[in-house]
């Protein structure tokens, strides 16, 4: 069989971005050429992934659940199920949740 399939009992959640969210890891690195790794992420409510970058690798990101907003240098851009971002490489970002209600996302990060 060349097809690999993941059953979702075997994602196990973490914490993320230093216990301020957490992941379930669906792709680790380099599972598929090019890719650092793809993650199932969770945001409390009222939480943030502050400002980050990722060095040498771009991200998507693609809400699941939730309203909220992601910032970078140039503004803020309010989120809503269904939205795509993405995110070039070492660029500063930041994910914040304002409401009480946890929210989801996809992430996929990328080596250029």
């Amino acid at each position: 069989m060349r097809i690999k399939k993941k059953s979702h009992e075997t994602f196990k959640r973490e914490d993320a971005h230093g216990g301020a969210g957490g992941r379930k890891l669906l792709l680790g690195d380099r599972e598929i050429a090019n890719i650092q790794g793809m993650t199932h992420g969770f945001l409390p409510g009222g939480g943030k992934f502050a400002l980050h970058s990722h060095e040498g690798m771009n991200e998507a990101m693609y809400v699941l659940k939730g309203h909220g907003v992601v910032r970078d240098e140039d503004g803020e851009y309010p989120y809503a199920p269904g939205d795509l971002f993405v995110f070039e490489k070492n660029i500063l970002h930041e994910i914040e949740n304002s409401s009480s209600e946890e929210h989801e996302y996809i992430f996929v990060r990328i080596y250029e």
